[in-house]
Order: C-alpha cells, then sequence, then structure tokens
C-alpha cells in the first residue's frame, strides 16, 4: 500500500515561512499560490 500524499509538491508559505502541499482547489493556479490560508494572505 503507497501513500500518494508523500508525492505531493510543496511550498514554503511567504509569510510565515511554513511548508504546505498542494491541494485540490489549487489544481488551476498552483504556479501562483504563495500563501498556506487566506488568514496568511491577508496578512503579508
Amino acid at each position: 500500500m503507497t501513500h500518494h500524499k508523500l508525492l505531493l509538491p510543496a511550498k514554503i508559505c511567504a509569510h510565515c515561512g511554513r511548508p504546505f502541499n498542494w491541494r485540490k482547489k489549487w489544481k488551476l493556479n498552483w504556479p501562483q499560490v504563495r500563501y498556506c490560508s487566506e488568514r496568511c494572505r491577508q496578512q503579508r
């Protein structure tokens, strides 16, 4: 049994510096995603 979540791309949040993984809702604009959450995006 393999864990597919381990193979997802990851980025570092531009605000808090924590790593975050790809999510299905970001499928169409993953290159533009810079923040891990709405809270980090609003506090930029």
